[in-house]
């Protein structure tokens, strides 16, 4: 080979091996960094179990926009706070606490937190349920009727509403899976700057200055549930009478009776479940309009405007699928959907729920603590939509 020809091989050797050399260095310096990334992503997840299996605090933050008919455009803020009664005791779960704060496109300010907490081998079980709204609103009247033809507008509903409710309970497990508590309930509701259509509605006239409420009750519960937060099998009956009575110290004198049955079913393989339930509300007497029954919450009919649909009583059903993705190795994603298929109707009386309004959607779950999910959720009513932010399931 001529010398020319075999210094231009040798360079060109050369250079290959020099590239080969690199390539082989940053390849090498790539999966060092994968497997230190690697390293670090599972000392955080053995580090989230220990605190898990120690019963220590999480906690998780949350921001996000959501959007609902009564409410329109908002920002939520909150968090998760989750823990155990007692560290030390194996046979109670961790007790929750979720807390949201929203400000939204209509001035409207709103809290909630929905806390559960366990206690003594749960033998005891308190929760309470605390929550508060300052909103422009609107308000169509009791009934199906009003609820369907008035309409909308600055003249006819327009209102500020001003609205506040704490509600503890606390429940003691008597025999296995059975349970008796005491409820107590204290709200207050209250409009200003009034529309004329407001001002002229009877109810509104003869409860807006009788606002505050206060109800004492008894709970009995049957729950074998496999954890109350995010269920993946078994029963829970709830039935509830709770009377609020000027001798309380409230200002009107009226019952709620409740009812609520739910069914978990695992469906194939864990992370699939068909919940189904259904539920009445039934209010005697002098039911003030801040506090008879009302379709179209975060919780029931999601679609509908919170509001628009109230009487006395009420009675829903709900079909709800929900399903967690696997991994490739089997495990449980922290990703999921949920399809639901709902109908709820309002009434004066139980014997009257003729007027049925349809309910479906969709919803996207985060598994962002064992078995507590951040949830958004879409749903569709009878000329109506709206979208939900905020953290566990439904029912």
């Amino acid at each position: 080979m001529p010398r020319t020809r075999r210094s231009v091989f040798f360079k060109g050797l050369t250079s290959l091996l020099l590239i080969l050399s690199l390539l082989t260095f940053i390849g090498s310096s790539l999966r060092a960094q994968q497997s230190e990334e690697v390293d670090k992503k599972t000392a955080r997840q053995l580090k989230k179990q220990q605190k898990i299996d120690e019963g220590r605090f999480m906690i998780t933050p949350l921001a996000g926009p959501a959007y609902s008919p009564e409410l329109g455009f908002l920002l939520a803020v909150g968090g998760m706070l989750s823990y155990k009664t007692n560290p030390s005791d194996s046979l109670i779960q961790r007790s929750s606490s979720p807390t949201v704060v929203s400000y939204t496109s209509t001035g409207a300010i709103t809290a909630s937190s929905m806390n559960s907490t366990y206690w003594f081998r749960d033998k005891m079980r308190i929760y309470a349920e605390l929550k508060l709204k300052d909103m422009p609103d609107n308000y169509w009247g009791v009934g199906y009727e009003n609820g369907r033809d008035r309409p909308e507008s600055d003249s006819t509903t327009a209102y500020q509403r001003f609205w506040w409710k704490i509600n503890p309970s606390v429940l003691w497990q008597f025999k296995k899976n059975y349970f008796v508590g005491l409820n107590i309930d204290l709200n207050y509701t209250q409009g200003s700057e009034e529309s004329q259509g407001v001002l002229a509605d009877p109810d509104y006239q003869k409860y807006n200055d009788r606002p505050f409420n206060t109800g004492i009750g008894i709970i009995l519960q049957f729950d074998t549930r496999d954890i109350p937060t995010n269920s993946w099998k078994g029963w829970f009956v709830d039935v509830s009478a709770t009377r609020y009575s000027k001798v309380l110290g409230g200002d009107n004198d009226y019952q709620i009776y409740q009812f609520d049955v739910r069914k978990y079913i695992k469906v194939q393989r864990q992370g699939r479940t068909l919940a189904l339930q259904a539920k009445s509300r039934l209010g005697v007497g002098e039911v003030p309009y801040g506090e008879m029954s009302q379709l179209g919450t975060p919780v029931d009919l999601r679609g509908y405007t919170w509001g628009r649909y109230r009487d006395k009583s009420m009675l829903y059903f709900i079909s709800e699928y929900r399903h967690m993705f696997q991994k490739r190795n089997q495990a449980l994603s922290p990703h999921g959907v949920v399809l639901w298929a709902a109908a709820g109707s309002i009434a004066d009386n139980a014997l009257e729920f003729d007027n049925w309004l349809p309910n479906f959607g969709i919803g996207y779950r985060l598994e962002v603590q064992p078995r507590m999910n951040v949830r958004f959720d879409i749903g569709f009513g009878k000329e109506t939509m709206g979208v939900y932010f905020n953290f566990n399931e439904t029912f």
